[in-house]
């Protein structure tokens, strides 16, 4: 694989993950605000960001700081939101297994959700890119949104409650989770899968953070499995 196709592979990773930063600027903003807010230190709320940078198992683990839970719970409620980074990873090996180990290390950090919604579906419509090419787009894709991320947290951070509560910037959540997953959703076990998940965690929504979700996505890679093998099956 020359060096020229490797960049080209970067570039459209860049150009595939920059829609992104439309996202991930307020939610990172919220983060930052809501962070200071509740007593974290500017410096505090900007390392927070800067090693976890996976926004859902940041506000998991900030509620239950304002809930003065034990380090440990803090700790173990932003493990297990983040459980589903296990289950990225595995599906990611089959591409990117024997790429080298410090590429690897460096996938395992910016493995969020949009790094690989955005990669996986590159790997599955052109099988054939080369392990050199797979690394370089998923770099490609992270490239503009962690700054943006690091940022924008820093910016949320600085100015607090300047940014006025009417401004809504919590939505962002939702929507862009919506559209992360609504362009993959293109076969029978697909729409099981997400249908699955939807209802278990509305179901389990009561149970402590992040675990209602962990057990929905258990429960949605089940299900799509079983629709899968069923058409199979009956092809």
């Amino acid at each position: 694989m020359s060096s020229t196709t490797v960049k080209t592979a970067y570039w459209h990773g860049f150009r595939d993950g920059a829609p992104f930063i439309l996202m991930a600027f307020p939610f990172a903003l919220l983060f930052g605000v809501i962070g200071t807010e509740s007593g974290l230190a500017v410096s505090q709320t900007i390392a927070f960001s800067m090693l976890v940078i996976a926004g859902a198992a940041q506000f998991a683990a900030l509620q239950l700081m304002l809930e003065d839970a034990a380090i440990g719970f803090v700790v173990l409620g932003g493990v297990v939101v983040n459980l589903r980074m296990l289950m990225y990873s595995a599906s990611l090996v089959p591409y990117i297994g024997a790429a080298p180990f410090w590429q690897r290390a460096l996938i395992a950090y910016f493995n969020f959700d949009q790094t690989y919604v955005a990669s996986i579906s590159k790997y599955e419509a052109e099988p054939n890119l080369s392990v050199a090419a797979r690394t370089a787009y998923f770099f490609g894709v992270a490239s503009p949104i962690v700054p943006v991320w690091i940022g924008s947290s820093v910016v949320g951070a600085l100015v607090g409650s300047a940014i006025p509560e009417e401004y809504g910037l919590d939505f962002i959540v939702p929507i862009m989770f919506l559209a992360m997953v609504g362009p993959l959703l293109k076969t029978l076990a697909h729409i099981a899968a997400a249908v699955t998940s939807v209802v278990v965690a509305l179901l389990l929504v009561g149970l402590p953070s992040g675990t209602g979700l962990l057990v929905a996505a258990l429960c949605a890679m089940v299900a799509g499995v079983v629709v899968e093998t069923l058409q199979e099956r009956s092809a």
